[in-house]
């Protein structure tokens, strides 16, 4: 699944420099559920293709072991 867009641009922001700004509201790139403001600190960021994407925290535990054994998400 694709990230989702919102007014303040993508839950798939690209990650220039090592330290992009984060987005001022986060959407899970897996289900896309949406955050209050900025990715809590219980979901889980991921740089793949240099592309900063976040993961709430039930997609994170689905995935676990993908994401310990560094798979992108595309194979999930």
């Amino acid at each position: 699944m694709t990230g989702s867009s919102s007014a303040y641009g993508s839950s798939r922001d690209t990650d220039r420099a090592g330290s992009a700004a984060e987005p001022a509201e986060a959407a899970c790139a897996r289900c896309g559920v949406a955050a209050d403001g900025p990715p809590p600190v219980t979901w889980t960021c991921s740089v793949e293709n240099g592309v900063r994407c976040h993961f709430c925290e039930d997609c994170s535990r689905e995935n676990l072991r993908a994401i310990e054994g560094r798979l992108d998400s595309d194979w999930w």
